[in-house]
């Protein structure tokens, strides 16, 4: 069964035509036997560019399983193509022991210009807040509500290799990065595509603060977090190890709660099941934890799961009025949804990272 050993979907198919969406980022139509054009990514870093009429093979394993996360197919290898050398010029191998294996400069490598600035651990993240996200849709409520506050404070995007590992697959990121909110990323683990490469949690949140010079950082996985439905098979869980490590680095740690009330599984309503996992298991420091102002039935819902699962004894619990984050999302032009559902349908959510970046700015500058 495909549950309990990996499975993997692959076709071959003929290229009808190709739209760039970003550089090093396209989306090919591609026709399987005759049959209608169905989309497939074209990770141009990995696989080079294809063109109208290559032949290539594809994975679809994700649509073939019918997923959410992941649910396209990507272009694995053009056929028309004989041989492909990228070399970066790095040691550091991302995807190591799979068929895509490829080389990177990792920040803090011998090959890397940073070398020096990453040799030592020093003083580390200086006492800059950490905002510790556990699913991708948070990046953009804490983003604008921290930039509202601190215009000038330099934020930085660490993805994590919980999700989606190529960081060219966040249109949140593309979009922010245009319009000047993120002062820049960094790829740690098995993510690439970021404007620094890092081996892991560590040193990424270092290279940020050193090399890109931020004033606070935000961190979550890609899109498309992977979940069992239970208490700990969730790759959000990596929020309470974010928190440990922003906070042995000599940063402040920010948790988002993830809070929502339209969810139909029973686990997520109110504050879920995973932030509890994250923070009362996994976290195993003192972090702050910004719980927005809601309406008294839902803050009592929130709250009396907050004491069950004693997180107002292990962490800094404060509320914060964050209903602004909603009308700053609007006036960013960006519309993030959380499951499908929209800022209108789940204000919570969205507040509660935005209550986070409210925080951070608060505490950045102090800092600064």
């Amino acid at each position: 069964m495909w549950g309990e050993c990996p499975v993997a979907f692959f076709r071959k198919g003929t290229v009808e035509s190709v739209s760039p969406i970003d550089a090093g980022l396209s989306l090919a139509k591609v026709i399987f036997n005759d049959g209608e054009p169905e989309p497939a990514l074209v990770l141009e870093d990995l696989v080079g560019a294809v063109k109208s009429g290559d032949d290539v093979i594809c994975n679809t394993t994700a649509v073939g399983l019918e997923l959410g996360s992941g649910g396209k197919h990507f272009v694995l290898w053009n056929l028309s193509r004989e041989r492909l050398e990228e070399p970066s010029g790095g040691h550091i191998m991302k995807l190591r022991y799979t068929p895509l294996q490829f080389d990177c400069v990792a920040v803090s490598e011998q090959l890397s210009s940073h070398h020096e600035i990453m040799e030592s651990v020093g003083e580390g993240l200086e006492g800059i807040p950490v905002i510790a996200g556990s699913v991708h849709s948070q990046l953009a409520p804490a983003l604008v509500a921290f930039k509202s506050r601190w215009p000038e404070g330099r934020v930085v995007f660490v993805m994590t290799d919980g999700g989606s590992l190529p960081l060219k697959i966040s249109d949140t990121v593309r979009f922010f990065k245009r319009s000047g909110h993120l002062a820049g990323t960094v790829s740690c683990g098995h993510a690439f595509g970021g404007d620094l490469e890092a081996v892991d949690m560590f040193e990424g949140l270092v290279a940020a603060r050193r090399v890109l010079k931020a004033d606070a950082v935000i961190v979550t996985m890609g899109p498309g977090i992977v979940g069992t439905g239970t208490a700990l098979g969730f790759t959000g869980i990596e929020q309470g190890i974010v928190v440990n490590s922003a906070s042995s680095l000599g940063g402040i740690p920010i948790a988002i709660p993830r809070i929502t009330f339209n969810d139909p599984r029973p686990r997520h309503k109110g504050l879920s099941h995973q932030t509890v996992s994250s923070l009362a298991i996994a976290a195993n420091i003192k972090a702050n934890i910004p719980l927005p102002s809601m309406e008294e039935e839902k803050r009592n819902l929130v709250m009396e799961q907050v004491k069950r699962a004693g997180l107002d004894k292990l962490h800094n619990i404060r509320e914060i009025d964050a209903s602004c984050t909603l009308s700053e999302l609007r006036e960013a032009r960006w519309s993030p949804t959380v499951m499908g559902r929209t800022v209108e349908e789940e204000p919570e959510y969205f507040m509660a990272a935005g209550a986070a970046g409210i925080w951070a700015a608060e505490i950045g500058k102090v800092k600064k």
